[in-house]
């Protein structure tokens, strides 16, 4: 069984105990989720599209952390222009405990 769900802004294909990193969200860490914005549900009998209105995926926020370093450089060549930038995003990790259709 697995999910759809929409996450700030993206979507994540999620099943039960999985962890994934999502964009920094407010919550402190040990704090329960519960994900409303579900857009599709998976079983074995078939994928479900409508009639998600009562449909949770319950999350647990595990630890906020911040990921790998991103190197951003630009050049043109034969001008002499070169600028080297970066930034580390900001995460929180999650852990899916439950998702009831």
């Amino acid at each position: 069984m697995f999910a759809i769900v929409d996450i700030k802004g993206q979507q994540f294909k999620v099943e039960k105990d999985q962890t994934l990193f999502v964009h920094r969200l407010e919550e402190e860490p040990g704090t329960d989720l519960n994900l409303d914005s579900v857009l599709l549900v998976s079983t074995s009998n078939g994928a479900s599209i409508d009639n998600l209105t009562n449909a949770v995926v319950k999350a647990t926020v595990v630890e906020h952390l911040k990921g790998d370093k991103i190197i951003i450089f630009k050049k043109k060549r034969r001008k002499g222009y070169r600028v080297r930038n970066g930034h580390r995003q900001y995460l929180t990790k999650i852990q899916i405990t439950d998702i009831s259709a």
